[in-house]
């Protein structure tokens, strides 16, 4: 058990009553507006795993406040796919699937898939073709076109595959509702499958085979797996169907373990909780990724499908793959094909087997990200110049013409990040609005589009709590945002008092490096489900605070000892918390409580680390 560690937990643990250091704070609202929590961990359980697995109390801490019992602690610490994975054929709809699957193959049948164009959709594509290409089965491969088609099956994809001679079409990521167009398949002679994770309801379309685990009998309790994870399961069992078939008596038997790569990218990028199997196929999927290599040596070792190693060198990303890289390095890129090109691109690099040419494919959509950037950014900026001269209110709704359809989504989280406000923002073309929006915890966002919808207040729409789309007649957006405003300006007001930054423990200055985000790193992958940890530093002096690049704020921490932590705020600018690191050069008395994650800090290497500032409040009493 490492010092570091073992301080880390004592400095902690000296409040151990419920909600105890929210009253240390003094309940204060911090920079952002939250108030900050310790979060809970049952005393008793970290003794015990501390005991049990030989851990640090640190760990014991983190897994405990993430709801990590004693008989998941093993698993959790060494996620095994041989102890993890359970029986695919538990999924509804799965034995129906296989069969038809096999009869497909065994027949010499043409395979068609047909994805999406997001990341998971994609991701979930290029893992079946990669599989019946190793099969010896060439499919057809539909991704469709964000802006022409839309999302989902049409009838007039499924008839070009059918002319181009499929009888057996594979949706990925999409389908689960698409009674019609499947209806219209069956009548053709065309046989379907649905792999899909979204929301369903009853009748089911009527497929030759449906697993989605939230489809209304599915007891298999795996509703964290996103399309790539249903895909991959599904290829499990299709790989032991053809197996006891003795289908691979005369051929090689596919080894699935070298995509589990785009599954995870798959779950990350699609925001799955990252618990249980999700959580088990990320970790093996960075496992299989291994380390980012810039370099470019990776060319002359490369793996069976190097797609994802030369995005990421395209990016200049060095060190172990994690999913931060999944999520916010990778994903916005391969996102940015379909959002401002075609899917396609990133389709060709995942399924690309040449490493030069998948370091053509990855410079490619390096580049078209680029360009996303540049129109988000427009958009953005756009959008802000509306809001700044409105009248201020609970939420936000702002409107453009032709604003481009491929940002407007992530623009309206942007601006939701900026005024900790639900947004929604709209591309006008022609008199008819195209809406994204993005909400704060404990606003339901999708409910108010689907009361909106029902007002007839807009001509379609849809989502869930966090996230909505939607199609408005313009002249109806003032009436719109009145709606919204009456319907929701009291929740928002309450859900922003109730919002809380949920930290892990207090830590000095002396202890941030590497050797603590080792110690940590054992409860990783984190992210949705299993937040990274968030640790506080008391009493800090903010020093040499900088913009970097656009929008970031770099500064040193400096403690009462004179110990200094290096320190960056991501997007901070103009934003309360950067204007308040920013002041601080000039009000050097000042000090603040700071918290954030403590990251590695590669450049500098050996056991250097800095903090990544995710919030902070005043500690210096009033009138000092």
């Amino acid at each position: 058990m490492s010092q570091i560690a073992t301080q880390a937990d004592q400095s902690d643990d000296k409040n151990t009553a419920p909600n105890q250091d929210l009253l240390a704070y003094g309940g204060a609202l911090s920079e952002k507006g939250q108030r900050w929590q310790r979060r809970p961990a049952d005393p008793r359980l970290m003794e015990t795993l501390t005991q049990k697995f030989t851990i640090s109390p640190l760990l014991a801490r983190v897994m405990a406040g993430r709801g990590v019992t004693l008989e998941m602690a093993e698993q959790f610490l060494h996620p095994s796919l041989r102890t993890g994975l359970p029986d695919p054929l538990i999924m509804a709809g799965m034995d129906e699937t296989i069969d038809r699957l096999v009869k497909a193959i065994v027949d010499n049948q043409t395979i068609a898939v047909f994805g999406d164009y997001d990341v998971d959709g994609t991701s979930s594509a290029a893992l079946l073709t990669r599989y019946f290409t190793d099969l010896g089965i060439t499919p057809l491969v539909h991704l469709p076109d964000r802006f022409t088609e839309g999302y989902g099956p049409s009838q007039e994809a499924f008839a070009d595959l059918k002319q181009k001679g499929a009888d057996l079409i594979i949706t990925v990521d999409c389908g689960a509702m698409a009674h019609e167009v499947i209806e219209g398949a069956k009548a053709q002679g065309l046989g379907v499958i649905v792999l899909d994770h979204h929301q369903m309801g009853l009748p089911m379309p009527p497929a030759d085979g449906l697993v989605n685990p939230n489809r209304p009998d599915d007891i298999s309790g795996l509703t964290m797996l996103s399309a790539a994870g249903v895909s991959f399961m599904t290829l499990i069992a299709l790989n032991r169907a053809l197996r006891e078939a003795g289908y691979f008596a005369t051929r090689p038997e596919p080894d699935l373990r070298p995509h589990l790569d785009i599954v995870a990218l798959g779950l990350v990028c699609d925001v799955m909780p990252l618990r249980g199997l999700t959580r088990l196929l990320v970790a093996q999927g960075l496992k299989r990724l291994g380390r980012f290599d810039k370099s470019g040596d990776w060319i002359n070792h490369p793996p069976a499908f190097p797609g994802l190693q030369a995005l990421a060198a395209a990016v200049g990303a060095d060190g172990p793959a994690s999913t931060y890289h999944l999520g916010f390095v990778l994903g916005p890129r391969i996102n940015a094909a379909g959002r401002i090109g075609h899917a396609n691109l990133a389709f060709r690099l995942m399924c690309e087997r040449d490493p030069l040419k998948a370091r053509q494919w990855a410079e490619q959509l390096h580049n078209l990200n680029a360009e996303r950037q540049h129109v988000e950014q427009e958009v953005v900026r756009a959008a802000i110049q509306t809001i700044e001269g409105s009248p201020s209110s609970a939420l936000i709704v702002t409107a453009g013409e032709d604003w481009h359809l491929g940002v407007i989504g992530i623009a309206a989280g942007r601006i939701k990040e900026k005024y900790q406000k639900p947004a929604l923002v709209i591309s006008v073309t022609d008199g008819i609005g195209k809406g994204s929006g993005r909400s704060i915890p404990g606003i339901d966002l999708g409910a108010a589009i689907t009361k909106a919808v029902e007002q007839n207040l807009l001509i379609g729409g849809g989502g869930h709590a966090m996230a909505c789309g939607f199609t408005i007649d313009a002249k109806n957006i003032d009436h719109f945002r009145a709606f919204l405003e009456q319907e929701l300006a009291q929740q928002v007001i309450h859900a922003r008092a109730a919002m809380t930054l949920n930290y892990d423990g207090t830590v000095l200055a002396a202890q941030v490096g590497r050797s603590l985000c080792d110690e940590i790193g054992a409860a990783s992958p984190y992210g949705a489900g299993n937040s990274e940890p968030v640790f506080v530093l008391e009493e800090m002096q903010i020093l040499y605070p900088t913009i970097r690049g656009e929008a970031h704020i770099a500064c040193t921490l400096q403690d009462r000892m004179g110990r200094k932590v290096r320190a960056i705020a991501f997007r901070a600018v103009d934003t309360p918390l950067g204007d308040s690191l920013m002041a601080a050069q000039d009000q050097p008395g000042l000090r603040y409580h700071v918290a954030g994650k403590i990251k590695p800090d590669e450049w500098r290497g050996g056991d250097a680390a800095q903090m990544i500032i995710e919030d902070m409040m005043s500690a210096t009493p009033k009138g000092d």
